[in-house]
């Protein structure tokens, strides 16, 4: 089975190709960093514009690549949210219009679920029951999945996401656009205990995150130095922030796994490419005997490979999407 997956949710355009659900053929993704940086984050029009310009010739070489036709496609798969609603529906118009073409079903992938999905690229498909770590630039949730399709949702956010922390503290420190990967690089020569930050609802008794008081607590420090006429040493305060983010992020994620009774906990989210969340969940993990799973980098951000991967497993399944399916931009990880 021949799967095309699109996948257009916020700034990359990705197009991929996969061969009966797990062998990748082609993942090719147009970024478009160079076109937000200068406004420190993403912007809805540019976005979609840029989708529009990039996606036909994506396409086209991802299925050459891939030594597939239109004809060779048993299946189209495409993000139908959460994102931005102008994204969403650049790349949903290309995949019905594929999809009605070639006569291949199409499937509406929640983009959620591909980002967890993509750990079964790199390992296989794990059995479930696990619970599932999603952080990315607009979502930080913790999802209890008991069988392949149900998911629960443990805890999530109640303000900002993990990604969206980063690059905003990035951007305070003058270290770009994306920020994540900056400050993850940053940290690494830091002292992760030079600032005592806090760490956000760490005793809530629940499995919800908040992130907003934090980035208020590293401005405000930020200010009082500078105030003070003091340098702010960056890779001391970048170590500092992360760890508050990643103690909070383990802690709460060891606890869902305990609580639900699983041994597998699978890492999904750009955020995810952040090395030391990886380091600290695989050795806390494991020494509560827990497997856990994360895919590799290119595989954590936004991709297509991911979506095909989704899509292949529910045609597989006997489910199809109507073309009149809309986008939503709001769409929840729901059983």
């Amino acid at each position: 089975m021949i799967t095309l997956g699109i996948e257009t949710s916020c700034d990359e355009t990705a197009v991929a190709v996969l061969e009966e659900g797990f062998q990748i053929r082609s993942n090719l993704i147009a970024r478009q960093e160079h076109l937000h940086e200068r406004f420190g984050g993403v912007v809805p029009e540019v976005a979609a514009r840029a989708h529009v310009e990039a996606l036909n010739p994506l396409l086209a070489d991802a299925l050459e690549r891939s030594g597939c036709g239109f004809d060779d496609l048993d299946g189209v798969a495409v993000t139908t949210g959460p994102g931005l609603v102008g994204a969403l529906l650049v790349g949903m118009a290309a995949a019905k219009a594929l999809a009605l073409a070639t006569r291949a079903p199409l499937i509406g992938v929640n983009h959620l679920e591909g980002h967890y999905w993509a750990n079964f690229l790199e390992h296989g498909p794990p059995d479930p029951p696990y619970v599932a770590l999603i952080v990315s630039g607009g979502h930080t949730m913790l999802v209890h999945v008991p069988e392949l399709f149900r998911h629960v949702v443990l805890g999530q956010t109640l303000d900002d996401a993990a990604g969206e922390a980063f690059d905003k503290v990035a951007r305070l420190l003058g270290l770009g656009f994306p920020g994540g990967p900056a400050l993850d690089a940053a940290a690494r020569t830091g002292d992760p205990h030079a600032v005592r930050f806090p760490r956000a609802m760490e005793g809530s008794g629940d499995l919800d995150f908040s992130l907003s008081g934090l980035k208020t607590a590293v401005l405000r420090y930020v200010r009082a130095e500078q105030a003070a006429g003091r340098a702010i040493d960056v890779p001391d305060l970048a170590a500092s922030f992360q760890e508050a983010i990643v103690d909070v992020q383990v802690s709460k994620t060891i606890a869902a796994a305990e609580r639900t009774g699983v041994r597998t906990v699978l890492l999904g989210g750009g955020v995810v490419a952040n090395t030391r969340l990886r380091e600290r969940l695989t050795i806390d993990g494991e020494a509560k005997g827990l497997r856990v799973l994360y895919p590799p980098p290119e595989l954590c951000t936004d991709n297509a490979a991911m979506i095909a991967c989704v899509g292949a497993a529910r045609l597989a399944r006997g489910e199809r999407t109507s073309l009149d399916i809309p986008a939503d931009p709001n769409l929840q990880l729901a059983t």
